[in-house]
């Protein structure tokens, strides 16, 4: 083990040093790692894409271990679904773009999402109408408390709206449980799953509910998401994000009505789910805000972090990471958005990455 700056392992760029690193490259490797941070007495962190992680400036002051587990296999006994079994650390989009190449359907709608297979039932991984609750049959996991491996199926995750059991039971990074790999249960076919997202639909030119090709899919939600800057380019800073920073809200209806007819919002259950973004946008938080020349009302959007962070030009949801952005100045701007939402209409938006040693 040896100490490692983190902001490299994060898509945001932001974080400061680990007292101690270790890369874990199997499962084995990935539960000795785990054992022994936990014989030690010492914090844990683990980091996968970094995708979703927002680390404080002073580091971490125990382990970190980055998961380096790669690989998938297909079991495709049988007529019935296709299982996909795929390791901890196997890039999501390299999975994702396999099964549309082979002919499966169930995570096309998931394309272009930064990050490692193993965070996906964690966060509930979702966009575009779609997310892995759809299609996760179950995760292998090390259970840290009582020091075994656990299997969970689908059913017993707890899935929720950006939410699961091994998020619930996650402390400041720190899982309770750490995925070692995930098993998807996929449909043999050409088409997509039902396309839920009405922006979707209308770009690939179907109803809402109607199926398209799974190739067509993915390449459409590629373009949709490059067009917003979630698709990482080491050329755009737009990408230097953790993606969506804050969760859309799920309100009490009455809390609902006293938005204008024009938010967007979606049954959810008993209660009702708005847009983050539409939200942001109509607080005056508009695109680029914290860039020179930027304002909220009488504010002024570069103080607030001196240019280094802003939302993105591309996407109000997004924060993002100029080029010298410390953890402190995301955190700057994700303070004053949330704040002037809540000033604007009484409701309290959440950050949807992991806050590591720091908070809003």
């Amino acid at each position: 083990m040896s100490s490692a700056s983190l902001a490299p392992l994060t898509t945001v760029g932001v974080g400061g040093p680990a007292r101690h690193f270790a890369e874990a490259k199997s499962e084995a490797g990935i539960i000795e790692a785990v054992q022994g941070a936990d014989d030690a007495g010492v914090p844990l962190l683990i980091i996968g894409g970094g995708s979703n992680l927002v680390i404080a400036d002073e580091g971490w002051p125990g382990t970190v271990v980055r998961i380096a587990s790669t690989g998938y296999s297909l079991d495709e006994d049988g007529p019935g679904p296709v299982l996909l079994h795929a390791e901890a650390g196997q890039p999501w989009d390299e999975l994702v773009d396999f099964t549309v190449r082979h002919g499966l359907s169930g995570l096309e709608a998931l394309s272009g999402i930064p990050g490692l297979t193993g965070a996906t039932p964690v966060q509930n991984v979702g966009a575009y109408g779609a997310d892995v609750s759809h299609t996760i049959a179950s995760v292998r996991t090390w259970d840290r408390q009582q020091r075994e491996v656990r299997t969970f199926t689908a059913a017993e995750l707890g899935f929720g709206y950006r939410d699961s059991v091994l998020k619930r039971s996650t402390d400041n990074g720190s899982p309770r449980y750490v995925v070692l790999s995930v098993e998807f249960r996929l449909e043999r076919s050409s088409l997509s799953a039902p396309v839920r997202y009405a922006e979707l639909a209308r770009s690939l030119g179907i109803e809402a509910g109607q199926r398209a090709g799974a190739g067509d899919v993915r390449r459409e939600v590629l373009r949709l998401r490059a067009s917003k800057g979630m698709v990482l380019d080491p050329a755009d800073r737009d990408t230097f994000s953790t993606g969506s920073f804050f969760t859309n809200p799920i309100v009490d209806p009455v809390v609902a009505d006293t938005l204008p007819g024009q938010a967007p919002r979606w049954p959810a259950g008993e209660r009702v789910k708005l847009s983050a973004a539409w939200l942001i946008d109509h607080a005056g938080f508009g695109k680029g805000f914290g860039l020179a020349g930027t304002t909220n009302g009488p504010a002024d959007g570069f103080a607030v972090a001196g240019g280094r962070a802003s939302l993105s030009t591309k996407h109000t949801l997004a924060i993002t990471n100029r080029g010298t952005a410390s953890a402190a100045d995301i955190l700057a701007i994700a303070r004053t958005v949330r704040d002037g939402v809540e000033t604007a209409f009484g409701i309290r938006l959440h950050p949807e990455p992991l806050l590591i040693n720091c908070s809003l």
